[in-house]
């Protein structure tokens, strides 16, 4: 299977950090899982996923801690700079995930994702990463198969549940 691959690819990268995990050293990011209904279906969503400007893997929109802002603002703040979302951004978070962020050429670092859920209420043409970085609508278990880290694919799979207990 593909997946198992890159899921194992993942945590691979996961286990050459520990050390750094185990010291704290650990980045805190903040991202939206970005979702809307599907016009043809009602009650089913899609997931919006962007890739990343330098390796072009599909991911949610996240960013690094910002002054004076909570989580739940950043996650929103990142969506409108990085796809031109705008919407209404649940503060609890939906759930966190791991991955490894490469910082520079050579250097990593993990990092722990908090991950809140955005109602996209409007797509702009017009914002500060336009044309860095394509976009997708996926099915939440497209989504899920896109992305390479597994727990944030398990999130991806799971937003069907959390926008009901919305």
């Amino acid at each position: 299977m593909p997946d198992d691959k890159v899921r194992s690819s993942a945590l691979s990268k996961l286990a050459q950090v520990t050390e750094q995990i185990l010291k704290g050293n650990v980045g805190e990011q903040y991202a939206a899982i970005c979702v809307r209904e599907k016009s043809q279906s009602e009650g089913d969503i899609e997931i919006l996923l962007i890739t990343s400007r330098d390796s072009g893997r599909w991911v949610i929109l996240k960013g690094w801690r910002m002054p004076r802002k909570k989580p739940h603002e950043v996650a929103a703040q990142e969506a409108w700079e990085e796809a031109g979302v705008t919407g209404k951004v649940r503060k609890k978070p939906v759930g966190y995930y791991t991955y490894v962020k490469k910082v520079r050429v050579g250097e990593h670092m993990p990092s722990l994702v908090q991950v809140h859920l955005l109602r996209v209420t409007k797509l702009d043409d017009d914002y500060p990463e336009s044309g860095q970085r394509k976009s997708r609508w996926f099915s939440p278990e497209e989504a899920a198969a896109a992305v390479d880290e597994p727990e944030l694919a398990t999130l991806l799979r799971r937003t069907r549940h959390f926008i009901r207990k919305v």
